[in-house]
């Protein structure tokens, strides 16, 4: 596996909700490690009120901006002048710019010059030369409502499987200590959700992914993932858990662990066919013959 990449996470505070910052970071984390997280925006304004907690839980950077001048944005210089910067510092190997404001076109197209790998974000409404002069551009918007359809599907499951549970455990379970502790580690069926949309990604060709890029790329997206925290000391043990997933070994002596998604010919194949009916005999019929 390659090394990962460093990424300089820029939102402009002014054109993205703060809805999509669970969105933005996940996104980013498939790419490498974000480094630099910063966040732009006049924090005197009413309207930024909705990131404050936000920026706090996800460890980003506010940066004041005040505008000067009525009608004018002052944010997007601040962004542009922040990333130059981090491009000659060298720390960086490529920039995320989170806006769906065309003025940063340009910066696009100058990052992408020095050899910079740039992913945009921004929604729908984003201009067509921005999303041309990045790298890859996600819309957040779509995104959102993707992942939104696959928690509904994905709660109508986990519905089915409570309504099993006994009563009695539930009850013990609310009076627990550790419950307040539990409501901090990421729930498992995120977990589950992540995971099909990884190996949804594949490629067709190869149909499976290595078992230890998919832990890594679970430990980038949730910092706090421990396959310790659900019982399991193995990672192998915890995905095989997961009934969509099988679990192929290869190489020597079984070296190399491979995961791929179960589909629904697979599913089927496991149903036992019915057995054959026995064909009834049919006797002949003789005519006895006239004596």
């Amino acid at each position: 596996m390659q090394d990962e990449k460093r990424f300089a996470v820029l939102i402009d505070a002014d054109n993205v909700s703060a809805k999509y910052i669970k969105y933005i970071l996940d996104e980013i984390s498939n790419y490498g490690v974000a480094t630099y997280k910063r966040i732009y925006g006049d924090w005197t304004r009413p309207n930024t009120s909705s990131w404050k907690d936000l920026l706090l839980e996800n460890s980003i950077t506010p940066v004041q901006q005040y505008g000067y001048t009525v009608g004018k944005n002052a944010t997007d210089s601040a962004m542009i002048i922040d990333a130059m910067d981090i491009l000659y510092s060298g720390n960086v190997e490529g920039f995320c710019i989170v806006s769906s404001d065309s003025d940063f076109t340009k910066l696009a197209s100058r990052l992408r010059e020095s050899g910079m790998l740039v992913v945009g974000m921004g929604e729908k409404k984003t201009p067509k030369p921005f999303i041309a002069a990045c790298n890859q551009f996600k819309f957040l918007d779509i995104i959102a409502e993707t992942e939104q359809k696959g928690d509904k599907e994905l709660n109508i499951e986990s519905k089915s499987e409570e309504s099993n549970m006994d009563q009695s455990n539930k009850a013990e379970s609310s009076h627990d200590n550790s419950s307040d502790s539990d409501k901090t580690m990421t729930d498992i069926n995120v977990i589950k959700s992540a995971v099909i949309k990884m190996m949804n990604e594949v490629d067709e060709g190869t149909q499976r992914m290595n078992m230890g890029e998919l832990g890594s790329r679970l430990v980038k997206r949730y910092p706090d993932f421990d396959v310790r925290n659900y019982g399991d000391t193995k990672l192998s043990k915890f995905l095989k858990k997961f009934d969509f997933l099988e679990i192929t070994t290869d190489g020597r002596e079984g070296s190399s662990m491979w995961v791929s998604l179960i589909s629904d010919k697979d599913q089927d194949k496991t149903i036992k066919a019915p057995a054959p009916r026995n064909k009834p005999r049919y006797k002949k019929n003789y005519k006895k013959k006239p004596r």
